[in-house]
């Protein structure tokens, strides 16, 4: 089964303060966001009932903070208001690769 990956999103909604949240926590590994380096597979926002379910990964399963860093994103978001329930899920398929970074993330690491 193919997985979609989210697009960016803009607004003043809590999904777009979500992504802002997300974009303000970089790999510890890459100066990139892991919004814009394509960690983030999906990202479920229910605004009526302040949940959130985000699924995401890593750039490698032996990374030095992947038993950590969930918890990080999971404070991140679970700070924003109006978001009363955050649940995050790491998955290792499909495994990360740099064909899911963003175009400015491509350009910041000077990949292109």
């Amino acid at each position: 089964m193919a997985m979609q990956l989210q697009k960016p999103v803009d607004g003043a909604g809590m999904k777009g303060r979500v992504v802002n949240a997300l974009r303000s926590l970089f790999d510890p590994e890459l100066p990139v966001n892991i919004y814009d380096l394509g960690l983030i597979y999906r990202l479920q926002v229910d605004e009526t009932e302040g949940c959130v379910d985000i699924q995401m990964t890593l750039t490698a399963p032996a990374c030095p903070v992947a038993q950590t860093f969930p918890g990080v994103v999971e404070h991140e978001v679970f700070s924003l208001e109006g978001v009363k329930q955050v649940h995050v899920e790491v998955v290792w398929d499909p495994p990360w690769t740099q064909d899911l970074m963003s175009e400015a993330a491509r350009l910041e690491l000077g990949l292109f």
